[in-house]
């Protein structure tokens, strides 16, 4: 279990994360979604101990997280935005380089990255190179990369950044067959489906504040199942219905263009988010 408490980063004057407090349970799968420099990136620094808080704490299974606690440093696993692996260096390099940075005996690396790259689907490609890998097998290698010593808990910065949608897919499905082993997985994603996809629950993040936590589909319930997009001379407006009968009866009363469809974790975020930009 991961549990934040008054989690504070601060940079001079910038308040980067302020007073987070959030648990993330054993084998979940939560995401934080915000726009770009709501933090998200910032607690994922922290939770890696890349970063220092400036106030709070980090407790994983009640044990305080510390940069010399190399112990319950190892359970964690982090999937950076960047790529960050020599581009002249084979899969199976890059993975024997990772375990022996973690003292791993040699038979064992070779046996868990097997195991990985299969899983992955990318055992036809131990041999290339990175640079002749495309994106989506680059993110996947970083995964298997991540997963080397057998973490407890991976951290996810923007996974998916830069896939087309197949690549997404296929990363959806590896991530969803991880966390049905009990991996503990904390997403950061700017794509809603993405996120209404994979997670358990979800949580808000604007200016380094937590505004939210709960399922998406709470969410979704809370605003309106059924949305009705209304073109009108200052632009599409969204309404929002629990039930389809109010919303089908509000179209054959509305003389504009509508359109009906279901309601999506993106409407809560803009309708929640688009309301707190700006305010500090």
């Amino acid at each position: 279990m991961i549990e934040l408490k008054h989690l504070t980063k601060k940079y001079d004057q910038f308040l980067a994360v302020d007073q987070l407090d959030l648990t993330i349970h054993s084998g979940e799968f939560f995401g934080l979604l915000g726009p770009n420099g709501a933090g998200k990136t910032t607690t994922i620094g922290m939770l890696s101990t890349l970063l220092l808080p400036t106030e709070g704490s980090i407790l994983i299974d009640g044990e305080l997280l510390t940069r010399k606690n190399n112990r319950l440093k190892q359970k964690i696993s982090v999937v950076t935005q960047e790529y960050s692996m020599r581009q002249d260096m084979t899969m199976d390099e890059i993975m024997e380089y990772q375990g022996r940075l973690y003292y791993m005996p040699l038979k064992k690396i070779r046996e868990r990255s097997e195991e990985l790259l299969d899983f992955c689907g990318l055992l036809d490609y131990r041999k290339r190179t990175v640079r002749k890998l495309s994106g989506g097998m680059k993110r996947k290698l970083m995964v298997c990369r991540a997963l080397l010593t057998e973490p407890e808990i991976l951290l996810l910065d923007e996974p998916t950044a830069g896939m087309d949608a197949l690549a997404r897919r296929q990363m959806w499905n590896l991530l969803k067959k991880l966390n049905q082993q009990n991996l503990t997985i904390l997403l950061t994603t700017h794509y809603m489906e993405e996120a209404e996809s994979l997670c358990e629950r979800v949580g808000f993040m604007c200016n380094g504040i937590l505004e939210e936590t709960d399922t998406p589909k709470h969410m979704i319930e809370q605003l309106g199942r059924y949305t009705v997009d209304e073109t009108t001379a200052d632009g599409v407006i969204s309404r929002y219905f629990s039930g389809k009968e109010a919303a089908i009866r509000y179209l054959s009363d509305c003389s504009n263009e509508t359109a009906l469809r279901n309601t999506t974790l993106e409407d809560v975020f803009l309708e929640k988010i688009g309301n707190t930009t700006g305010r500090r």
